[in-house]
């Protein structure tokens, strides 16, 4: 598995090319501005892109470049133009990139930092600092729908922006699926999966993410399309690692282990029962052969040690 890149997004002037060298020092990745890589291609800066051909055509660039990036890239800080994540699908390839990070500020931090800057287009207007007001206003959800983290970085010092990333990189992001019947937890079968219903599993995980720090979704679904569904939108919602309970499906469903198949990230397939003991045909994993480990026979429980699981399957793999 490829490092996961890191992506800074945010208004110009939030620091993103400063940020991105410092990170580089200390988290010993190569540093990239997306801006100077279309430079380089282009032959020419950003303000005569704009002022030749236009914004529509730099915002094609960039997309272009992204998708290029989104495939091949990875172990790369990468800082972007301000108004990157303005068109919808390159939010899409930003998620895919790596995780990404927004510098969040205040349209007078960032009239402040630039005041006097001419190389920025989008600034040379009678009223720098509402054009800002409007632009950020503009591009608010953008960056938000996008974000993975989010820094209010007007009075950070640079140390404690660094310091906070370090942090925030360090959680992983974990996505738990549960096939069909999980959610009868402590109806069904009670000798065999136990008292406990299924809000105690929910109330177990969301315990397990504050103690680790970890953001954990969990998802549920009796259907096999939504599961499909539900390991397809991982691809692009930077999910880090999967913890899933195919149910019955386990047995039988080469759609749901053809979706698993696609998605890199480290996956670790949870049996509540110990299904070695059990009838023949639960004996029997399509899905196993394509996730990186596999835990049954330890009740719930197996589902913690899964979380645990990942973080150092994703250490190993590089990622």
């Amino acid at each position: 598995m490829k490092k996961r890149n890191l992506v800074l997004i945010g208004f110009m002037g939030s620091g993103k090319t400063s940020v991105g060298l410092r990170l580089s020092y200390r988290l010993r990745m190569p540093v990239e501005d997306t801006d100077k890589r279309i430079e380089r291609r282009e032959g020419r800066s950003v303000s005569e892109i704009f002022a030749r051909e236009g914004e529509a055509y730099f915002r094609r660039l960039e997309t272009e470049l992204l998708r290029e990036l989104a495939e091949e890239a990875h172990g790369t800080v990468f800082s972007t133009g301000g108004g990157t994540p303005v068109c919808p699908e390159n939010r899409a390839l930003l998620r895919r990139l790596g995780k990404v990070v927004w510098l969040r500020v205040r349209p007078e931090t960032v009239y402040e930092r630039l005041r006097g800057d001419t190389t920025r287009p989008l600034l040379r207007c009678a009223d720098p600092l509402e054009r800002i007001r409007g632009l950020m206003e503009e591009r608010r959800e953008a960056y938000a729908s996008c974000a993975d983290i989010v820094l209010d970085v007007d009075e950070m010092e640079m140390e404690q922006i660094i310091q906070k990333i370090e942090k925030e990189v360090s959680r992983m992001k974990i996505l738990v699926i549960n096939g069909p019947n999980i959610n009868f937890l402590g109806i069904r079968e009670k000798q065999v999966y136990g008292a406990q219903d299924y809000q105690y599993l929910l109330e177990l995980i969301r315990k397990k993410g504050e103690e680790t720090g970890n953001d954990i979704t969990v998802f549920q679904s009796n259907h096999e399309g939504a599961i499909i569904d539900r390991i397809q939108e991982a691809y692009f919602d930077g999910t880090e690692g999967i913890v899933i309970n195919p149910g019955a499906y386990t047995h039988y469903s080469y759609a749901i282990r053809d979706a698993l198949a696609s998605i890199t990230v480290p996956k670790v397939e949870i049996h509540i029962s110990d299904i070695t003991r059990r009838e023949d045909f639960r004996k029997i994993s399509v899905t196993a052969p394509v996730c990186h480990r596999q835990i049954y026979g330890q009740g719930l429980a197996g589902y913690l040690q899964a979380i645990d699981l990942l973080p150092t399957l994703r250490d190993r793999q590089g990622g």
